[in-house]
């Protein structure tokens, strides 16, 4: 894989803390690629385990299987790149209902934060939803001022 490629982008998020301002690095990254040291606090955001990667070589320090979405808009979009953007529409639909209270600490509390997702297409997949919708969100809160 190659730096540039739009998956493994880091993206600033900032976080308020003692009222100052701080960056973290938001980025993806297929779970089947190996760790390392520059992933920081490593996330899984899919609902299941990945197929045959065990959890010693995943080194997943937190798995969000909430965030992940639902068994039924994941099974109605089918990973389909002609019903991305709907399926991106419907997922930041459920993303408004869901605690995302465990992903926001860990981009609190670490410079790096690598969202996993096991899907093949680095760039038609829900981290890309969920990355972008995190970013987003900050951005329009009013701590980000």
């Amino acid at each position: 894989m190659y730096a540039d490629q739009t998956h493994v982008m880091p993206q600033p998020w900032h976080a308020r803390t003692r009222g100052y301002k701080m960056v973290v690095m938001l980025r993806i990254k297929r779970v089947y690629e190996a760790a390392v040291p520059a992933d920081g606090f490593r996330v899984l955001v899919d609902r299941l385990w990945p197929r045959g990667v065990t959890k010693a070589r995943a080194a997943v320090d937190l798995w969000a299987k909430s965030v992940a979405p639902s068994t039924e808009l994941r099974r109605w979009w089918g990973h389909d790149p002609a019903t991305f953007p709907e399926f991106a529409r419907r997922y930041r639909a459920e993303l408004d209902g869901d605690d995302l209270t465990a992903i926001r600490a860990a981009m609190r509390d670490h410079d790096q934060v690598t969202l996993l997702y096991a899907a093949h297409d680095p760039a038609v997949n829900h981290a890309v939803v969920l990355r972008d919708y995190l970013t987003q969100a900050d951005s329009d809160s009013p701590d980000s001022a």
